[in-house]
């Protein structure tokens, strides 16, 4: 638009220049011949309406604006006077909103270190509202408005608090895994065809396995007792347990949820097919049969009892967890070797368990 009006102005410009040397009766031929022009265009257009573009209505509207009244209606012009009056009051109003309008609109953006602090709160945080984002938020010298913290989180899309206070799953393993243990019941088969059956109960936090035995007949009887052993060596151990995770599996008597009751340990039962409900347990089982169960030829209760005596001291002090920084459940991290020496001479050796199926390695002393 704004070309199209220099381009018009540029060319009247030239038109002007191009009547002053002309005389009188020259100007006033050439403005009966215009006259004229319009007059056929006019009956051409057997009155269909003519449009103009902004930078017509802008370049007539400066130019005839100044002319009284009388004077434009008697005019031969494609408009009525009155529309070129109106063209000139909008655009004097648009001049003076633009030359009156404020450098900047609204409020100030929101600094996105805030925005990124407001979203992480809420997140670590999910029964918070938008006023209690806010609140904890002046505790910490960040003054916003709590209307900011609403808008924050309506553009984030994230749901009122109502909404997202229900406790996932996921959440209450990760807020109870100091207290939580996970129990589960694995099948294998001696090479006599042998059916056996072993009971194991992992810790969430640490990760640490105790298999609590094998057998071919989990009987009620061995079932509870194994309950007793686990009370006795948790107790032995310190361990503050308040859950257990088990499935639903008809080998647990009820007894065996008695016990650990009796010890202040709740049980809670997964859902019916649904293994990752309890993973952590799940993922130590597929462990359990890739490293040692598949890699075996058992012979017989006794030989299994060692296979996995030797697999839970492997688990529990050498082998890396990524859940954990890849350090050990019973065993930190050593330092890092940054001795230049000491790296370019090291001395690894190698142990070997269960003739090598399980295989340690460490600095020789």
């Amino acid at each position: 638009m704004l070309l199209r009006l220099a381009y018009l102005g540029i060319t009247n410009a030239f038109a002007l220049l191009r009547l002053l040397p002309g005389s009188d009766r020259d100007k006033d031929a050439e403005i009966l011949a215009l006259r004229h022009q319009l007059t056929v265009l006019q009956r051409q257009l057997d009155g269909q309406r003519v449009r103009f573009d902004p930078a017509d209505r802008a370049w007539l509207a400066a130019l005839l604006h100044r002319l009284p009244k009388p004077s434009l209606q008697g005019l031969r012009l494609l408009v009525r006077p009155d529309t070129v009056l109106r063209w000139h009051r909008d655009l004097a109003a648009r001049r003076h909103a633009v030359a009156s309008r404020p450098p900047g609109r609204g409020r100030p953006p929101t600094i996105r270190s805030i925005r990124v602090l407001v979203l992480r709160l809420v997140a670590e945080n999910p029964s918070w509202g938008y006023r209690r984002v806010h609140g904890e938020l002046l505790t910490l010298g960040i003054t916003v408005a709590a209307s900011t913290v609403w808008e924050l989180l309506h553009q984030a899309g994230i749901d009122p608090a109502p909404n997202r206070a229900a406790t996932t799953w996921t959440q209450f393993l990760r807020s109870q895994a100091e207290a939580l243990l996970a129990a589960d019941f694995i099948e294998t088969v001696t090479l006599a065809g042998t059916r056996m059956y072993i009971l194991a109960v992992i810790e969430h936090a640490s990760r640490r396995i105790r298999i609590l035995g094998a057998t071919a007949h989990p009987t009620t009887g061995w079932v509870t007792q194994a309950a007793r052993n686990l009370v006795m060596d948790l107790e032995d151990a310190g361990c503050r347990v308040k859950y257990l995770i088990r499935d639903r599996d008809g080998k647990y008597p009820h007894l065996f949820d008695e016990v650990l009751a009796d010890a202040g340990i709740e049980v809670v039962l997964t859902g019916v097919r649904l293994p990752r409900m309890n993973a952590i347990m799940e993922r130590w089982v597929r462990t359990c049969r890739h490293e040692l169960l598949d890699r075996t030829l058992i012979w017989n209760q006794q030989h299994l009892l060692h296979a996995l005596r030797e697999f839970e001291a492997f688990y529990n002090t050498h082998r890396p967890h990524q859940g954990l920084a890849n350090a050990r459940p019973l065993a930190p991290l050593p330092e890092p070797v940054t001795d230049p020496d000491r790296l370019a001479h090291l001395n690894i050796r190698r142990r070997d368990r269960l003739g090598g199926v399980l295989l340690e390695y460490e600095h020789a002393a």
